[in-house]
C-alpha cells in the first residue's frame, strides 16, 4: 500500500530531466527507454493544484499496471519489464521509487487523447445540452445528467499540455490528424479495451462512467498504449450501489475534488487554490478503495 509521504517532484540526478506533466516526470534512460514517475501531483480543470495526495503515484502505477497485464492481448502496451535498478544508479533512490516509476519503450505519442464515454457526464453532458450531441455524434433526446448511453461512444479530445484545456474534437478531426486507417484502429481499440474493463469493474461494485488513453507508435509503425490506464486520474468510478440518474453520482475518483472546487470563486486558471486537508485525505481514501475493488 502507499505510504504516508508525498512526492510533488522526483529528483534522479543519473538521469537526463525531459519534462514534468501533470502527474509524470519524464527522464530519458537511452535512445530506446524513458523512465516515468508517477508523483502525487493533482491537477484538475487541468491545472496542477499546489497539494499533493500522499501515494497517489503509487495508487496510479499499481492500477495502471493491472490493467496493462489485463489488456496485453488487445494490444501492446510501453511496458518494459526492466527494473529500476538497472538505470538508477542510486540504489536507495531506486527502492523508494519502486512502487511508483516503471521504465518504458520510448514511443511517438499520438495527438489526441482517445475517450471512451458510457455515461453521459462532464463536457459530455455540458455539449448535449448545447447541441444534443457529442463530438458530432448524434444522442437521443431527454437523456439526463450521468444517463447511460445506448452504447460505448469514442469522442476523441486534443491532447493539452499543462495548464491548457483539453476541446473535445470530432472523428473527421482525428482522421486529418492522424490519418483514417489508424484513426479507426484507435477508435476501435478503445471501445474494446473500455467493454473488457466495464464488464470486470462490474463484478466489483465500480461503473467506468468514461475514461480516456493515450497511445504511441513503434519505429515500426505498431500501436500501442502508453501513459496510464483506467485510473482514477483518467476516469470516472462511480459506486454502483449509490448510482443514480440525473445527479452527479459518488465516485472513486478526483470528481470529488471537482466538486469541491465548483463551490469556490475560481476561475479554473492557473494558479490552483489551496485544498483543506479534509479534501486531500477523503480524495486518497476514494483512490485507495479503487486500487482495492478492482485489483482484489
Amino acid at each position: 500500500m502507499p505510504d504516508n509521504s508525498a512526492l510533488f517532484e522526483s529528483s534522479i540526478p543519473s538521469l537526463t530531466l525531459l519534462a514534468r506533466g501533470k502527474v509524470r516526470d519524464i527522464y530519458s534512460v537511452d535512445k530506446d527507454h524513458l523512465l516515468l514517475v508517477a508523483t502525487d501531483r493533482l491537477s484538475a480543470y487541468d491545472v496542477i493544484l499546489p497539494n499533493p495526495i500522499p501515494g497517489k503515484g503509487e495508487v496510479l502505477t499499481s492500477i495502471s499496471n493491472f490493467w496493462f497485464a489485463m489488456t496485453q492481448d488487445i494490444i501492446p502496451n510501453h511496458l518494459t519489464g526492466i527494473a529500476l535498478e538497472e538505470v538508477i544508479e542510486d540504489r536507495q533512490l531506486a527502492k523508494a521509487l519502486s512502487k511508483r516509476a516503471i521504465v518504458v519503450k520510448r514511443l511517438q505519442p499520438l495527438p489526441i487523447e482517445a475517450v471512451v464515454r458510457g455515461y453521459l457526464i462532464g463536457s459530455g453532458w455540458r455539449d448535449y445540452l448545447k447541441t444534443g450531441s457529442l463530438c458530432g455524434i448524434s444522442l437521443p433526446t431527454g437523456l439526463k445528467m450521468a444517463s447511460r448511453l445506448p452504447e460505448p461512444i469514442f469522442t476523441p479530445a486534443t491532447k493539452a499540455a499543462a495548464g491548457d484545456h483539453d476541446e473535445n474534437i470530432d472523428f473527421n478531426q482525428v482522421r486529418d490528424l492522424i490519418g483514417a486507417d489508424l484513426a479507426e484502429e484507435v477508435r476501435l481499440v478503445t471501445i474494446e479495451i473500455y467493454r473488457r474493463a466495464v464488464e470486470h469493474t462490474a463484478r466489483r461494485g465500480i461503473i467506468i462512467a468514461d475514461t480516456k488513453f493515450e497511445f504511441g507508435m513503434d519505429a515500426a509503425g505498431q500501436l500501442h498504449i502508453i501513459d496510464e490506464m483506467l485510473t482514477p486520474d483518467s476516469s470516472r468510478f462511480w459506486a454502483r450501489d449509490t448510482y443514480q440518474e440525473g445527479t452527479s453520482p459518488a465516485s472513486f475518483d478526483k470528481q470529488f475534488v471537482r466538486d469541491y472546487l465548483d463551490t469556490l470563486d475560481w476561475d479554473k486558471t492557473a494558479p490552483g487554490p489551496e485544498l483543506p486537508d479534509e479534501i486531500l485525505q477523503k480524495t486518497g481514501d476514494k483512490y485507495r478503495e479503487a486500487l482495492r475493488l478492482i485489483t482484489a
